[in-house]
């Protein structure tokens, strides 16, 4: 297994800087992950750091409420993949999926996906930590229903990440055309194989050079 294929080497935090973004360009290319997952302001310069290489720059979009108007989501979208960005982690209308409310919250993501071309990657973030099982398999059948290629377990922003739990009950329930990230928390190598052998296909953290190298670190992302 190519661990480092696994691993959208992420950055999201508030103070980050250039000189950090700069870094974690380095790092992606260096220990050859799946991708970098950076703030949209950073998504044009990290495309240009990544040009020669095979790294994918991912954005996210909604972050991390989720609770931003559609019509912001889509300009977000449409904004990040004109900069370059290849993938996009998009945070559901978290409060709309705890009213029940399936109708707009699956309206929102197909307009999302309508404004992604076929190449373009689109993650759904649906914060696992926040909802009940209930919710969490309502999500899944949304994410299904909207075409999206991943759902996501969580921001990194909420009470609570990744979890084993959750990352199998994601898998009984999603369509066979959706793949699973797991982010939040996941801190070393043991961390990562559990959720890959629960079943995603995908890992969200800060932490990528330390799970290759296989130590463990404190960041909460």
């Amino acid at each position: 297994m190519n661990l480092n294929q696994y691993i959208d080497h992420t950055l999201l935090k508030p103070e980050t800087t250039l000189a950090m973004i700069e870094k974690l360009c380095h790092e992606a290319k260096s220990y050859y992950f799946k991708a970098v997952c950076v703030n949209p302001f950073y998504v044009n310069r990290a495309f240009v750091l990544l040009k020669d290489s095979n790294v994918k720059v991912c954005t996210v979009v909604g972050f991390p409420l989720g609770a931003n108007t559609t019509e912001t989501k889509v300009q977000e979208t449409i904004n990040a993949i004109n900069d370059g960005a290849k993938e996009i982690d998009v945070v559901i209308n978290i409060g709309l999926l705890k009213d029940n409310n399936q109708k707009l919250v699956l309206q929102e993501l197909q307009v999302i996906r309508s404004v992604c071309p076929k190449h373009i990657i689109l993650k759904v973030i649906i914060e696992c930590s926040l909802l009940t099982t209930e919710q969490k398999i309502i999500a899944c059948q949304l994410v299904t229903k909207a075409k999206a290629d991943f759902i996501k377990t969580s921001t990194g922003f909420a009470n609570g990440g990744a979890t084993v739990a959750d990352i199998k009950l994601m898998k009984a329930n999603i369509g066979s055309h959706v793949a699973i990230k797991a982010a939040g928390g996941i801190k070393s190598q043991d961390d990562a194989m559990a959720m890959i052998n629960a079943g995603a296909t995908r890992i969200g953290t800060s932490n990528g050079v330390a799970i290759i190298l296989g130590k463990t670190v404190n960041n909460s992302y």
